[in-house]
């Protein structure tokens, strides 16, 4: 009988000569498998994709190389998506044995990929659509988990030795075009070479990335320059949406891909010298930041995706720590932190971006500060809302100011509105104007109705209301645009006097910053400051400030107004110029303007700005007896159809 170490050993031979026999088969009969694998894939694009797949010819080169020449890929009744003239690829065996693709090498020579949106449609949406056979996964996914496989089987596919030559990435969005051509790839000893032509419309120019590529280690440093002098434009961005981008250089470096103890790290910086943006939304000017850096670690768990706090954003001498995360453990949970650490205020004024903080140049501070800010946005219990803003200072104080002085509003100087970007005409703020009104002969009425529909806590807050900012973050959120602002009295000052009404992002940057200074160093006096406001702001078409208001709807000065002319007041300050959609054709209030004021009058009778008695006479007819009464004669009866002012306005505190 054979012992039990012989049946272990004929066992052995058996399985060894089985997969010989295996490898022999598949070796012999590689071309015709091939051929078969060519069909399947030919017959799942015409069936799952509506599209068709070929390949002139395909075969096998050596043991574990395959060579492919005119791989082309078109969709039913649209463009082609890919057309590749010549391909020849290897394949790491151990790996596919294992289940894995890996590439060894990669050789391309000629050929294009093209995405284009036209009238027929996008060549590319077969390819979007959705399993509609795939049953939905009740399994809650392990983020870790997963972008540590896609990015295993991302990095198998990029070979560590490749030579691309001649191919090409269209992009045709109606008539937008973009060719980057790849005139020459190289990867070789982890060294990586490119050369590339991009051509638009409106530019072309040449790209050179150089540095280092190591997908098995999963490291890589490599840099982004224009291979002829000046900056990198980016493509198809401004033709799209307006939006113009450069930059001189960038380096992306990945020091670190890996997963233990079920979390995943990525490591590594990225860094870009001279970008400018431009975009009418974003600021008038070029925003330019000169350096920028960012030191990144990206941490992923079973339940969650973050930038880790130790994560280090630098731009010019402005360093911060962010921490940013989504957390689905519980509830589906975003939270931000950003913590700037001690630094000189003048570092930080210096540092602005060009273009960004045009009201900032020249200006000087002394003095340091730190800040830390945290919000937290619970999805499943959004009225637990957190905002934290905390601004630590030491000696900090402005020693000169930049084209923005705000010492300004303590004396008298010509204030000009400007309404889509055209100066209206020069209102004097100061007593040698006789419409100029100081604030102890404005009604009271008016004053106590303009603080409670505008901003409640005026004489107490320091130019921002931490409340009213998450009640703004709130409705933005749900309604997924910025609907809602926070804007206090002190903010609309600071717009008012010091930059214009352009909707920007620099515009409201400059505005936190310059309110947050004029608040935070008494510079006026918050008397001093609703004076000024109640003097410039517009209350009608070309009328501003209160003492023309006064006369322009009911003949008095400010001091004489009675309380429901404080209301009517007070309830066209967001809209001044639409005043007469409030009244009817006989020029008697609407509904729905005689509610608004009496929602104002309650809630000023509940916290006790008004009693009982200054309320008499409220229900008395209102008419307006200044030129503004003719004015609605004409807008109203004569160029506004009556059915359009039906429709009551909604009206917010």
């Amino acid at each position: 009988m054979r012992t039990r170490k012989q049946k272990i050993i004929l066992a052995a031979k058996i399985a060894v000569t089985t997969f010989l026999a295996i490898i022999i088969a598949l070796f012999v009969f590689r071309n015709e498998l091939l051929e078969q694998t060519v069909a399947k894939v030919s017959f799942k694009m015409a069936s799952d994709y509506n599209s068709t797949f070929t390949i002139k010819k395909a075969s096998f080169v050596g043991i574990s190389g395959l060579s492919f020449s005119d791989i082309v890929l078109v969709p039913k009744n649209a463009d082609t998506l890919f057309n590749i003239h010549k391909m020849k690829t290897d394949v790491n065996l151990w790996q596919l044995l294992l289940g894995d693709i890996q590439l060894g090498t990669l050789e391309i020579d000629k050929g294009y990929v093209q995405l284009v949106k036209n009238k027929k449609g996008r060549n590319f949406d077969a390819f979007l659509k959705k399993d509609e056979n795939a049953t939905p996964s009740s399994e809650k996914r392990d983020y870790a988990k997963f972008a540590y496989r896609l990015i295993s089987k991302v990095l198998n596919l990029v070979p560590t030795d490749m030579k691309v030559e001649n191919l090409s990435f269209r992009l045709d969005d109606n008539g937008k075009k973009t060719t980057l051509n790849i005139e020459k790839l190289s990867l070789a000893n982890k060294q990586l070479e490119t050369s590339i032509t991009v051509v638009t419309k409106a530019f072309s120019e040449r790209i050179r990335l150089t540095g280092i590529a190591d997908p098995r280690n999963k490291t890589a440093d490599i840099r982004f320059f224009n291979r002829d002098t000046g900056a990198i434009k980016l493509p198809y961005l401004d033709e799209r949406f307006g939006l113009k981008s450069s930059f001189d250089s960038i380096r992306v470096n990945i020091q670190n891909i890996d997963k233990s103890g079920g979390e995943l790290h990525i490591d590594g910086f990225a860094s870009i010298a001279n970008l400018m943006i431009n975009h009418k939304k974003i600021a008038s000017k070029d925003v330019v930041i000169k350096n920028a850096k960012f030191d990144y670690r990206f941490l992923l768990g079973s339940n969650f995706v973050s930038i880790d706090s130790s994560s280090t954003i630098q731009f010019n001498k402005i360093k911060f720590h962010p921490y940013l995360a989504y957390d689905t453990e519980k509830d589906t949970i975003y939270k931000l932190k950003v913590a700037i650490p001690k630094m000189k205020a003048q570092d930080f004024i210096v540092s602005l971006p060009d273009g960004l903080f045009t009201h900032f140049q020249g200006m000087e501070a002394q003095g340091n500060f730190e800040y830390k800010l945290d919000f937290m946005f619970n999805k499943n219990k959004p009225n637990k809302l957190i905002f934290d803003s905390k601004l630590k200072k030491e000696n900090l104080r402005i020693i000169k100011y930049g084209e923005a002085n705000l010492n300004k509003l303590n004396g008298e100087f010509v204030y000009r509105a400007i309404i889509q970007n055209v100066q209206q005409r020069p209102v004097l703020v100061g007593f040698d104007n006789p419409n100029y009104t100081s604030l102890d002969q404005i009604s009271p009425y008016l004053q106590k109705c303009v603080l409670t529909s505008e901003d409640p806590s005026f004489f107490s807050h320091r130019g921002f209301i931490n409340e009213a900012f998450k009640q703004s973050i709130l409705k933005n959120i749900r309604t997924k645009k910025f609907s809602r602002g926070a804007s206090t009295i002190s903010m609309q000052l600071i717009k008012n006097v010091f930059l214009t009404r352009e909707k920007t992002v620099s515009r409201k940057l400059e505005e936190i910053l310059l309110v947050y200074i004029l608040e935070n160093n008494r510079i006026a006096s918050k008397e001093r400051m609703l004076e000024v406001y109640f003097n410039i702001i517009e209350w009608g078409p070309n009328v501003y400030g209160i003492g023309e208001a006064a006369q322009f709807y009911f003949q008095k000065t400010p001091a004489d107004l009675t309380l429901k002319e404080c209301l009517f007041l007070a309830t066209i300050v967001p809209k001044p110029k639409k005043f007469m959609w409030q009244f009817d054709t006989e020029g008697n209030l609407k509904s729905y303007a005689d509610k608004q004021q009496k929602f104002l009058s309650n809630l000023m009778l509940r916290r006790g700005l008004l009693t009982a008695e200054d309320t008499i006479g409220q229900n008395n007819p209102f008419q307006l007896t200044g030129n503004a009464h003719s004015l609605l004669n004409i807008k109203v009866l004569d160029s506004v159809p009556v059915d359009s002012l039906s429709v009551d306005e909604p009206f917010e505190f």
